[in-house]
């Protein structure tokens, strides 16, 4: 487990910590620190984070308890049944980091409510890395009267290890000529081996020595390295650098090719010996050889590759200068280059969305995301500002912890306005030039019953012919709702209701899913001319919402009514008569009169009079319009004494109904005619009067429906535009032909109040188009008596 001596905290008490960060608001947010040492096995146990922090073990799971990384594999890893942090893969410190400390951050995000902890966990150095020489083997040539106590620099071994895992001292083998020394320089031991005593070529030319170099680690690693030296006649004198170190600033991302810094050397030697060439030194970090070039005539430092101020900071080089003679000399200066940092790198987001879709219905404030911001530039060139696409219900809220930010919504959402956003998230640090980056992040709305379904119109109005087939569909109605899958899915039900007799409603079903209407009766116009009911529509929701139509039915008619016989009757009643007129009548005379009604109205209720068979064409004549029947001349002694008429009483229907009558007119003398009408008389006069009573009664009811109609006609045009129309018929065309009509006569004229005739279903704007057709009458004497037509 992880020493827990070692954490850190950034408050003295864990309680006092805490309240301080509830205090400050949510999310709420905590920082501990563990130490690991690296190479440790898969599964090592760092330590126990929700313990540490308080946290309910028994809630993780539902809280989801985790560590947000990025996209590569994470190091660490949390268990959400007890709250362990753990090593989910291999750690390689000298991988991980190439500065002394190593510290990798994690940041731990819990739910419900929101809370972020960060955790920082050092991972510490372990002896796994041997010392290496860059070179297995290395050569000095060295004039034979150099003076002992002369030092030579060795290349040094390379350990990645920190501190006491680093190299610690270097030995030499055991020889009579060399001793090994150890020089501090750039945090680093560099090796030169010491001549202990004069060189003597003829008796030995060449020396091999085996240098090595041993870490402090327990137990101890080590690396060696081969040298040979070769004794030479010698230079006496060794190149100077015009300073002892240098240093220079350099900007990041300069060219290739630039000139960093000139070096320069001299020699008091002359010829070759005095001849100075320039090399880097042998210790380098193997980044310096990629970076730079030094020419090894002018002593120039050119780059040779990329300058990048995030990768290093500051470059120490060790620079040799060597004379040209035999041996040569050489002498070392050591190089600083400071690189300076530019604006080159554009802030980068990382957004950790809790969820992609929010609920239309959902709070101010509610979390969407949380959103990090970083840049590797340093300075003003890493600080950055956040900010968010205008006129769109969300806003970030700055954290406590820098460049740390919350999504939030802060309006009212509304699916039905708007169904998704796309949310440009910019970041812009504070370079000059500022750089600026973008990231789209996608919101859907989610769906919530708060839209009723609505009709097109209400109420609607429905002309329907008479007889319609039972079971038939009459129309359909359609509801529409803003509000999505089952929030929109609309069943239709008729409203019945119960307690009123006779219901209309009962006789109709309406198909739920579609809203088509079928009536389970045929109308009679004679008995049902109007009624209206209600449909409710009801969607899927929870709970469910619901809306209401008024359907006014108007009942249209048809001929369905053939003409009826009320006169002459006989007495099995057939329409048969027997009439007797006096032989010396003069034309004109009115010999008797058809009476026929039609049930049906309009012109399927306009009644004609026809004669279909007559004994004699000259002698009788019949109104057409009165059913009245006359003489046409005198009679002659030629005559016979009967004559049979057949009359045909049809209606104007589209197929005309008709009903036939037969007249037998029976010619007597006058003493006989006169002795048979004081007995025919007073049937008449009975038959008259109550033929009458019953016409006044029709047409006192008709006249009733005639004003009652006009009345709600009037009052329906003024409660609606002119330009109303209904759904089940976009457009209405008329025929030009009269139906619907109530006939009556008054003096010498005769009155038919007429509409336009129209098709089942159709719907038209109550009052329009209405109008009165006066019909002069044709004939030349008023009998002075009125008949209605059905």
């Amino acid at each position: 487990m992880g020493n827990w001596k070692t954490r850190k905290w950034n408050c003295l008490d864990v309680s006092v910590c805490f309240a301080l960060l509830l205090f400050i608001g949510r999310p709420v947010s905590a920082q501990i620190r563990y130490t690991v040492p690296e190479e440790v096995k898969k599964g090592f146990v760092v330590g126990n984070i929700a313990k540490d922090l308080g946290l309910d073990t028994g809630s993780l799971v539902e809280r989801r308890f985790r560590i947000v990384s990025g996209s590569e594999e994470p190091l660490f890893e949390v268990n959400q049944n007890n709250g362990i942090l753990y090593v989910h893969r291999k750690i390689d410190r000298e991988e991980l980091c190439e500065s002394s400390a190593c510290l990798t951050n994690l940041k731990i995000v819990v739910e419900n409510p929101l809370e972020i902890h960060y955790v920082d966990v050092e991972i510490t150095d372990v002896n796994d890395n041997f010392p290496k020489f860059r070179e297995t083997e290395q050569h000095f040539d060295i004039a034979e009267h150099t003076v002992a106590g002369t030092r030579f620099q060795v290349q040094g071994a390379q350990d990645p290890d920190l501190a006491s895992n680093s190299v610690r001292f270097y030995k030499l083998n055991q020889n009579d000529q060399f001793d090994i020394e150890t020089r501090e320089r750039h945090e680093e031991k560099i090796p030169f081996i010491v001549l202990k005593k004069a060189l003597d070529r003829e008796t030995q030319s060449t020396h091999r020595l085996v240098l090595t170099a041993i870490d402090g680690g327990n137990p101890p690693k080590s690396g060696t390295l081969n040298i040979t030296v070769t004794v030479l006649d010698s230079n006496d004198n060794r190149p100077v650098f015009s300073q002892e170190t240098y240093a220079v600033d350099l900007k990041e991302n300069v060219p290739v090719g630039t000139i960093v810094i000139k070096i320069k050397a001299t020699d008091l030697d002359e010829g070759s010996n005095g001849d100075v060439e320039y090399a880097l030194g042998r210790n380098l970090n193997p980044k310096v050889y990629e970076v730079f070039q030094l020419d090894s005539i002018t002593g120039e430092i050119r780059v040779k590759g990329k300058v990048d101020y995030e990768n290093t900071q500051i470059y120490k080089l060790d620079v040799d200068a060597s004379d040209k003679g035999q041996p040569p000399l050489t002498v070392e200066s050591g190089l600083i280059i400071k690189i300076i940092d530019v604006n080159d790198n554009t802030p980068d987001i990382d957004v950790t969305s809790v969820s992609n879709i929010v609920s239309e219905n959902s709070k101010t404030g509610t979390v969407i995301s949380l959103i990090s911001v970083t840049d590797k530039d340093s300075g003003d060139n890493g600080k950055v500002t956040c900010s968010l696409s205008d006129n769109v219900p969300f806003e970030l809220k700055p954290s406590f912890k820098n460049n740390m930010y919350s999504l939030v919504t802060k309006g009212h959402l509304d699916r039905e306005v708007t169904s998704h956003y796309e949310l440009i998230i910019t970041a812009t640090d504070f370079g000059q030039p500022p750089l600026s980056t973008f990231k789209t992040l996608k919101i859907e709305i989610s769906d919530v019953n708060d839209n009723g379904p609505q009709f097109p119109q209400n109420p609607i109005e429905l002309y329907l012919e008479e007889n319609n087939a039972p079971g038939a569909s009459i129309f359909s109605v359609t509801a529409s709702d803003r509000d999505l899958d089952e929030n929109a899915a609309i069943t239709y039900h008729i409203v019945r209701n119960e307690e009123k007799q006779n219901d209309m409603a009962s006789f109709l079903n309406i198909n739920a899913d579609n809203g088509h209407v079928h009536a389970l009766k045929s109308f009679d116009f004679e008995k049902v001319k109007t009624f209206q009911f209600q449909i409710l529509a009801k969607d899927s929701g929870s709970p469910p919402l619901s809306s209401n139509v008024t359907v006014k039915v108007y009942i249209l008619d048809q001929n369905d009514n053939p003409p009826v016989i009320l006169s002459p009757i006989s007495a099995n009643g057939s329409a048969e008569g027997v009439e007797e007129i006096p032989r010396n009548v003069n034309a004109g005379h009115l010999v008797t009169k058809v009476k026929a009604y039609d049930a049906d109205v309009g012109y399927n209720g306009w009644l004609l009079f026809s004669i279909h068979q007559v004994t004699d064409h000259t002698l009788f004549g019949l109104d057409r319009y009165t059913g009245q029947i006359r003489t046409l001349r005198p009679f002659t002694e030629t005559d016979e004494a009967e004559h049979k008429l057949t009359i045909v009483v049809k209606d104007n229907g589209n197929v005309s109904l008709s009903a036939t009558a037969t007249v037998t007119i029976t010619v007597v003398e006058p003493k006989e005619a006169f002795a048979a009408s004081d007995v025919k008389s007073t049937v008449n006069d009975e038959d008259e009067s109550n033929v009458t009573f019953y016409l006044i009664i029709t047409l006192g009811s008709v006249s009733v429906l005639f004003i009652v109609s006009i009345v709600v006609l009037i009052a329906m045009q003024c409660s609606k535009s002119t330009d109303y129309s209904s759904k089940y018929l976009q457009d209405t065309n008329y025929d030009g032909t009269l139906c619907h009509s109530i006939q009556y006569r008054s003096g010498d004229k005769r009155y038919m109040l007429v509409g336009p005739r129209m098709s089942i279903g159709s719907t038209i704007v109550p009052g329009s188009n209405g109008n009165t057709l006066v019909v002069p009458d044709r004939r030349s004497r008023i009998s002075g008596e009125g008949q209605m037509f059905g």
